[in-house]
């Protein structure tokens, strides 16, 4: 019963800062708000025993992300920084993937269904392999190792790339910064 109101708090903190994103006209506090967003994203994956998900949802969704937005944010001129376009074919996007997301989740099975083939095919797979195939006594261990190496690959990959270019982001920015004052010491 927890589990049920922890994910409806946080659902209706999702509902809330997407209510208030549409509603600012401010680029920075839409960034923001972006960044909030994702962090109750990360924590619903916690709620929901996805660590590792939520691990990368909170390092690039909410960390890198956000920084990288709020540098983009920072390099616009100052009349655009607060002048949206308008919202009307993002809100009917938005709308749009809403609804095709509700139709996919009505038809997943019960959260910890017995029957979901998940659990008929692929666990038992999974048990009877662990360690005769790859002596790997830990299932979860040999799950992430052996079955989804390239997944976890996968991640670092994003994390690594989102890391380097915040750093080239803040370095440009610096380099930029450094040679205006040069210029300037110089007149």
């Amino acid at each position: 019963m927890n589990f049920l109101i922890i994910n409806f708090f946080l659902i209706s903190i999702l509902l809330l800062t997407t209510f208030y994103i549409f509603k600012t006209t401010s680029l920075i506090s839409i960034v923001a708000l972006t960044g909030i967003f994702t962090l109750v994203c990360a924590a619903i994956y916690v709620n929901l025993d996805a660590v590792d998900v939520a691990f990368t949802e909170a390092a690039v969704g909410s960390g890198i992300s956000t920084i990288l937005m709020v540098m983009a944010v920072a390099k616009l001129p100052e009349g655009k920084k607060n002048q949206l376009l308008n919202l009307f074919p993002s809100i009917v996007l938005s709308v749009s993937i809403v609804i095709v997301l509700m139709l996919i989740i009505a038809n997943l099975p019960l959260l910890g269904d017995p029957n979901a083939p998940i659990h008929l095919h692929v666990t038992p797979e999974y048990i009877k392999e662990s360690k005769s195939i790859f002596h790997i006594p830990n299932v979860v261990t040999n799950i992430l190792a052996s079955y989804r190496g390239f997944d976890t690959l996968g991640e670092t990959i994003v994390i690594f790339t989102a890391g380097l270019g915040v750093i080239v982001l803040l370095t440009s920015n610096t380099l930029n910064r450094k040679t205006k004052f040069k210029k300037k010491v110089k007149k």
